[in-house]
């Protein structure tokens, strides 16, 4: 691999200083017309670029978006696929980064803002923010925030909807005993997911039993445990709705390792819909919500507001749907 030229090969191939290669770099005068022409044929023939930060010290603009994010994992992944998608054609670079935890992981937004606004990215989208009232002197758009609706501009999906979905279609397919693994109580997107659970329950007349009721934190290790306590209870269920992919592959896991048979003993349903869903050797029905989309979404939104322009709606709620595989189908008759 080929080292990344300097300053100082531009001024040994043009034949200047240093100080010279700078000034025409960065179009001041006091550099002769033919010379700033020998120094930016240089620039061109070695690739030369100056740092982000030096350029961003001259005009305050880097030409990056940041995607500021807790932690790499499917969701955030997709999100920044959509992300790169929207700044296609566009001059915006994309920077994803994920700044240290510190204690409980509260805040960490407030410091990779203050780390990154003005100096290495022009505008940043925060994925599931802790906080939404984090200054910046930068557009900011969040998405899916802990917090739900805020002053910032946002983008989400329907997750109240989509368990409406995710259950009714159990409930049709004629299971009664239905679980459901949460994730994680802070998390307003995942409330609502709780909140359509009951929602479906209560509109076909099926008591809530919190006795079906586990919290999956969207963490498979303590999905996979949350899984094992709901399926080795006297009367389990027979169809279990799961937050998440990650809990409905926990789920699924430990179901098989328990000796039952999905769907013929047990039903599963997850949520997001993401790669490795329908890669499975038993590929999952799950509530897709639209990833890439959102981080489309984001982006179109945040070049709006850095071009200084105002948004047509400070609140997208994109709409999910039920993708149908290998994992439903109706319960199995009870034994005589």
């Amino acid at each position: 691999m080929m080292a990344r030229a300097t300053i100082h090969d531009v001024a040994a191939a043009a034949g200047v200083s240093v100080a010279t290669v700078s000034k025409a770099v960065n179009g001041r005068y006091g550099v002769a017309s033919e010379t700033a022409v020998r120094v930016l044929e240089a620039v061109e023939r070695l690739g030369y670029e100056s740092s982000l930060v030096a350029s961003s010290m001259r005009s305050r603009r880097t030409g990056v978006i940041g995607v500021l994010v807790a932690d790499f994992e499917p969701f955030s992944a997709e999100i920044l696929k959509g992300v790169g998608v929207g700044l296609k054609g566009s001059r915006y670079d994309l920077l994803a980064y994920s700044g240290s935890r510190q204690g409980d992981g509260e805040g960490w937004e407030r410091r990779s803002l203050s780390r990154l606004s003005g100096t290495l990215i022009d505008g940043a989208i925060l994925v599931t923010p802790t906080v939404v009232n984090a200054a910046a002197e930068i557009p900011v758009v969040a998405v899916d925030p802990h917090t739900g609706r805020a002053d910032l501009p946002t983008v989400e999906a329907d997750s109240r909807g989509g368990a409406v979905e995710a259950t009714t279609a159990l409930i049709e397919l004629g299971h009664r005993r239905i679980g459901f693994i949460a994730g994680r109580p802070d998390l307003t997107s995942s409330r609502l997911r709780d909140a359509g659970y009951r929602d479906a329950l209560s509109a076909a007349g099926i008591p809530f039993d919190p006795a079906f009721v586990r919290v999956g934190f969207y963490d498979s290790d303590t999905a996979r445990s949350a899984a094992h306590d709901l399926l080795t209870q006297p009367e389990r269920p027979t169809a279990v709705f799961a937050a998440n992919d990650l809990s409905a592959m926990a789920l699924i896991e430990v179901a098989q390792g328990l000796g039952l048979e999905v769907p013929g003993d047990l039903s599963v349903i997850g949520f997001d819909d993401v790669p490795e869903a329908s890669r499975l050797a038993l590929p999952l029905t799950t509530v897709r919500q639209p990833m890439q989309s959102i981080g489309q979404a984001a982006a179109r939104m945040l070049m709006t507001l850095m071009a200084g322009d105002e948004l047509g709606s400070t609140h997208l709620l994109l709409p999910t749907r039920l993708v149908q595989r290998a994992t439903t189908a109706p319960p199995r008759p009870a034994h005589p």
